[in-house]
């Protein structure tokens, strides 16, 4: 089937089988490798991405689902060849360690500080507890997103 979608403001079609994950149809076919896939059942979060404007589970989505639909991935985070504040709090912190998680957590704390620019820590850690990370112990991450938050302010 033919799938034609929106990912970071590029559009993008390609053929793809109807049993394939939009993960391994962005990855794959349109070559949008930050989507990770860890655990392919929606558990681990490293394939979160933003789908019509709300974060979801690459893994638990069809392509042919996304037919029509507006995705953004962590390539699509950066502008101009600029790092967000945000991607820039993660570097500037050590949010980030092997990077296996980052783009999930990265796509999680963007769509949390959307909506909540001043987000407690307790708030950061509720809204990040559906990404696993085995790296970082969590508090560098907690503190980018801390700093994204107070750049944003300032």
């Amino acid at each position: 089937m033919k799938v034609t979608l929106t990912v970071n403001g590029q559009v993008c079609a390609a053929e793809c089988e109807p049993r394939r994950t939009l993960a391994d149809f962005l990855r794959h076919d349109l070559g949008f490798t930050g989507v990770h896939v860890g655990c392919e059942h929606g558990v681990c979060g490293a394939c979160t991405i933003t789908f019509d404007g709300a974060t979801a589970r690459a893994c638990c989505l069809l392509a042919v689902q996304a037919d029509g639909a507006e995705v953004t991935t962590v390539e699509g985070l950066a502008a101009d060849g600029e790092l967000s504040a945000l991607q820039q709090a993660f570097r500037d912190q050590h949010g980030l360690q092997c990077g296996f998680c980052t783009p999930g957590v990265l796509a999680t704390a963007a769509e949390l500080l959307a909506t909540n620019p001043d987000p407690s820590e307790a708030e950061i850690r509720e809204a990040l507890a559906g990404n696993l990370c085995r790296c970082t112990g969590y508090q560098f991450i907690v503190d980018a997103v801390r700093a994204a938050a107070a750049s944003k302010q300032t």
